[in-house]
């Protein structure tokens, strides 16, 4: 019997002796989103799979799943070109969504390659990013899905004015706060995942 995604991933990370958390940490995504992974509940676009090859320092070829399991839970991404922003963003959104999946880019190519197959619920970008801003990559964004909630994080509070013309539903100032990302969620009516009784997530009621 072929070996599935779950079972080749569980084995390769074991090979590679690194924990969920670490790789986690080093695609830029939730821990939840590889204990899914594993557990045969979800697979990886191909934008992640890319990812999670580099990572584990093997062929894609090797990784492509079988599987095709749709999504059930609040899709989240975060776009900023710097890591160590990127990663404390994202340890502070998965604080505060607990259950979603949540995955970080600096690159906003990437994002875009992400959000044409995936469906984004909610985007957190960056708004200085080299030559993509946020304005540009939330239009890129909306034409792809109008129904995604963008909420721009910035330094800079004097980016208000212009955030509100592109479409956005948000305006954030760095570093991201837990309790302040959470009143943003209930200003946007999205509701946090709901774990069933057998302790999945349910996919939330996102107001549009």
């Amino acid at each position: 019997m072929p070996e599935s995604f779950a079972e080749k991933l569980r084995r390769l990370r074991a090979e590679k002796g690194i924990t969920q958390q670490q790789l986690a940490s080093m695609m830029y995504i939730d821990r939840s989103s590889i204990a899914r992974w594993e557990n045969g509940l979800r697979v990886p676009d191909l934008v992640l799979l890319q990812r999670l090859a580099h990572c584990l320092g093997v062929e894609v070829s090797l990784l492509v799943p079988g599987e095709d399991l749709s999504r059930d839970t609040l899709t989240v991404i975060i776009v900023d070109d710097e890591p160590p922003i990127l990663a404390g963003g994202l340890e502070t959104l998965c604080r505060a969504m607990p259950g979603a999946e949540i995955t970080g880019f600096t690159k906003p190519r990437e994002a875009l390659e992400f959000a044409l197959n995936n469906r984004i619920d909610l985007a957190f970008l960056d708004i200085e990013m080299g030559k993509t801003s946020g304005f540009e990559l939330c239009e890129k964004l909306l034409a792809i899905n109008p129904a995604t909630s963008v909420v721009y994080l910035t330094a800079f509070p004097n980016y208000a004015l212009k955030a509100w013309e592109t479409g956005a539903k948000g305006f954030m100032v760095k570093p991201l706060d837990v309790q302040d990302v959470i009143r943003q969620l209930e200003r946007l009516k999205i509701s946090l995942p709901a774990q069933n009784s057998q302790g999945k997530a349910e996919r939330p009621e996102a107001g549009r």
